[in-house]
């Protein structure tokens, strides 16, 4: 077994960037260069960064409205200075018409149903979030974070590539609806290309009137009116009263140890955690330190079939479903990594059993986004409105992109969706449930102290990703644009297949397929971003994906 890292040793974990960049008051990481400034003010500004990440938000709201924004829903996990720990949930939850059979026509899914269109969102739950953090948690005045993102919407942001290709990835999706059209096509048929300024008037209008009247102008107010008028006209079920109902949920953040380490994860309905805390638990019974690069990778990918095997049964929205605590205990993981033979690959057939599976129980495309202060505040905050443009559909003047957050559900017992997950009972459709999700913010404390902040975009490659990144950071000591930038690699059970990035070397590739490994191209594999702290001298350092546009910046 590896010993624990000392804090002497965690060190070594920061490269001479330190040197020529010593950020000493805060730090940002985020997915898109001008969110990362905008956070960054904030904290020059005197806010700390709770409010910082309400600043970045409502900018990649503006500026990368394709993964997030106020029409989609948040995880977002907190250290605060004086070390408590909060959690809280802002995932979408289904309308109260929802039924368990709302997708399925004679008895087959309707899979457009649940991923364009009025059936397709849930009930927002981002704005209720930064609402609630910035009351309790914030420095700032609510105004001061709302209108700058407010006056980008208007000024317009030039497209990057991404942006303008995702937007013709789903034109044919979002021609469909006339407010769509006109906030997102340059003419009648053609999309915003790369260069062109996207400006998003109906938008700003929205932010301002969220500034000056608050979250209620969404949940109560015109808002939550617009968007049920629209439903009723085209055949959804969200109403003016299942936005009223809507709040969120204060989690009792999930807490593990891996190597010495304590890993700040995020609970039910979040798989994430959990599933993280279960990855790490089985692969602290193995050596990876020591291991040659192709034995690791070999024991990343057994291990996430079994951990993935596990989220397709048991999780799900803990208010209905009953999700098991021992799937996060250590003394299950070692049941389950003695089936990890290291020289071939084993069939997964179903999921395992934890201790007190029947008893002991949780409690009642996207964007990741970490944020420090010199104070001791911590943020890693995820957001999404699910797929790209989510449902594809913007409220007529608002200019606010819905999700199709209702595609997290289970629609139909084997029926896979958008990411090719399939789910069990515990994820079903069910009025005013929350889907099951993927997003994955973590915090690494040393000691109490928090060294890391970290989290991905990606679908289930979200926990993949966070999974191979805490090994590198721990296991390997690697810096973190180096921890950030190894090729991954992904299993999510089912389909029985291990995908990888295309940068992975050739004998690696070798040596899986050798094991049994049923390997498959993936040159989409997430974006992270992370940002930490020395403890020997206290500067920041973040890592922006190179996959993506981000940025990490501290002052």
């Amino acid at each position: 077994m590896i010993k624990a890292l000392t804090l002497s040793l965690l060190f070594l974990l920061w490269p001479a960037v330190l040197r020529s960049s010593p950020f000493t008051h805060g730090i940002v990481a985020s997915g898109h260069p001008l969110a990362t400034e905008a956070g960054l003010k904030v904290l020059r500004d005197g806010g700390n960064a709770v409010d910082a990440a309400i600043s970045v938000a409502l900018t990649l709201g503006v500026v990368d409205g394709q993964n997030s924004g106020l029409g989609g829903g948040c995880f977002m996990l907190i250290r605060l200075a004086d070390g408590k720990l909060v959690a809280l949930d802002g995932r979408e939850t289904a309308p109260m018409a929802a039924t368990r059979d709302m997708f399925l026509k004679d008895g087959v899914a309707q899979m457009d149903l649940c991923q364009t269109g009025p059936l397709a969102s849930g009930v927002p739950g981002s704005l209720a979030v930064y609402d609630y953090a910035s009351k309790h948690f914030g420095k700032k005045k609510w105004k001061e974070l709302f209108l700058p993102a407010g006056d980008l919407a208007e000024q317009g942001v030039i497209l990057n590539n991404s942006s303008a290709a995702r937007l013709k990835e789903v034109a044919a999706d979002m021609s469909r609806f006339t407010a769509s059209r006109d906030v997102f096509f340059k003419t009648a048929s053609t999309t915003y290309e790369a260069g062109d300024t996207l400006k998003q008037n109906d938008l700003a209008r929205s932010y301002r009137a969220i500034a000056t009247q608050g979250s209620k102008w969404f949940y109560e107010g015109d808002f939550a009116r617009a968007t049920a008028r629209w439903m009723k006209e085209n055949g959804g079920l969200i109403t003016e009263l299942d936005f009223a109902a809507y709040k969120i949920e204060i989690r009792q953040p999930l807490l593990t140890t891996y190597r010495g380490f304590t890993i700040v994860g995020f609970p039910p309905p979040s798989s994430g955690g959990v599933h993280v805390a279960e990855a790490l638990n089985i692969l602290e019974t193995f050596d990876l330190k020591t291991m040659e690069e192709a034995a690791r990778l070999h024991v990343l990918a057994e291990t996430m079939k079994l951990v993935f095997a596990d989220r397709a049964h048991w999780l799900g929205d803990p208010a209905f479903a009953r999700v098991p605590r021992g799937l996060s205990e250590k003394d299950y993981a070692k049941t389950l990594a003695k089936s990890i033979h290291l020289d071939h690959a084993v069939e997964v057939p179903s999921h395992g059993t934890p201790s007190g599976w029947n008893q002991n129980y949780f409690k009642k495309h996207t964007t990741h986004f970490s944020v420090a202060d010199d104070q001791g505040n911590w943020v890693a905050c995820t957001a999404t409105v699910n797929t790209s443009f989510g449902s594809k559909v913007v409220i007529p003047g608002t200019g606010i992109v819905l999700n199709n957050q209702m595609d997290d559900f289970s629609i139909s017992p084997g029926t896979t969706n958008y990411f090719g997950l399939i789910g069990a009972e515990a994820n079903a459709v069910a009025a005013g449930k929350r889907p099951l999700s993927s997003m994955t913010p973590t915090i690494i404390l040393r000691n109490g102290k928090p060294l890391f902040a970290l989290g991905a975009a990606g679908g289930p490659k979200i926990i993949s990703q966070v999974i191979q990144e805490i090994v590198a950071l721990i296991d390997l000591q690697l810096p973190v644009e180096q921890a950030i930038a190894q090729p991954r690699i992904h299993h999510q059970w089912f389909p029985d297949e291990l995908c990888f990035e295309p940068a992975l070397p050739a004998p690696l590739r070798g040596f899986l397929q050798e094991r049994g490994h049923k390997l498959k191209a993936s040159p989409a594999m997430g974006i992270s971003q992370i940002v930490g702290q020395n403890p020997a001298t206290m500067e920041f350092l973040g890592a922006a994906d190179p996959r993506g546009y981000g940025s990490a910046r501290g002052w």
